[in-house]
């Protein structure tokens, strides 16, 4: 079941203003513009400028956690593809200086405030290791709003975002605190029944919910795995192999 319902997703009065049309420049291709016209006229785009987020997704995790209470202070937290920061932004705010949040990303991501970024491809082997010494001990919190470079096949898209979020929910396996939770972007299709069943096997709860700041003609929506159970008895043994 999708639970649209979202709390913080009010879009700061910007609903009346005049929508803005981009004139097709030389070199400028008809998506292009359109993608420009869509950025100029969101409405939390504009807010994220107004109240110094880096990016509109800040608001995605913002209904997110008003709904579900995922933060909280003193949180070992690892965002996977944090670039350029609007989640660990978000996710500061609220586990403060008692806690800590890594952020991962294939890009540099200009420096923060409470939060250690780094360059670095969460496959790598070594990522788990490395990150579990950095926040000090297992995760209670992975989020992951990666998506894979669309290709403009709606299916194609789809089968890749699914297979990123099963390979980011295999990471967090392996680093999520018992009860920990696992937060990530998925699209609306029929494929993903393999990553819920396993899912529903290492997790209490599993959910969808699709925030008011995710664009409504938009397919996605993020799927909400919490009460994590802990490794699988041939996880653990893998491990002390």
């Amino acid at each position: 079941m999708t639970d649209r319902r979202g709390g913080a997703g009010a879009t700061g009065g910007v609903r009346g203003e005049l929508k803005q049309r981009v004139k097709t420049g030389r070199g400028r291709t008809h998506s292009q513009k359109s993608w420009l016209e869509r950025q100029l006229n969101d409405p939390y785009v504009q807010r994220a400028k107004r109240e110094g987020y880096r990016s509109r997704a800040a608001f995605k995790l913002m209904e997110i956690d008003e709904r579900f209470k995922l933060l909280k202070p003193g949180q070992r937290i690892v965002d996977l593809g944090a670039a350029p920061g609007g989640w660990s932004q978000v996710a500061a705010k609220v586990v403060g200086e008692t806690g800590r949040i890594v952020g991962i990303d294939l890009l540099e991501i200009e420096p923060m405030q409470n939060v250690e970024f780094i360059t670095l491809d969460f496959l790598d082997p070594e990522a788990p290791k490395r990150l579990t010494g950095l926040l000090g001990g297992p995760a209670d919190l992975v989020l992951s709003d990666m998506a894979a470079n669309a290709t403009g096949h709606k299916k194609t898209d789809h089968l890749r975002i699914i297979g990123l979020a099963e390979t980011a929910a295999e990471f967090a396996r392996e680093i999520l605190a018992p009860g920990g939770a696992y937060l990530a972007k998925v699209l609306q299709g029929g494929t993903e029944g393999a990553l819920l069943s396993d899912l529903k096997r290492d997790f209490a709860l599993v959910r969808h919910v699709k925030p008011n700041a995710s664009r409504a003609d938009s397919s996605e929506l993020y799927v909400l795995a919490t009460g994590y159970r802990g490794p699988t008895p041939a996880l653990a043994e893998a491990d002390e192999d």
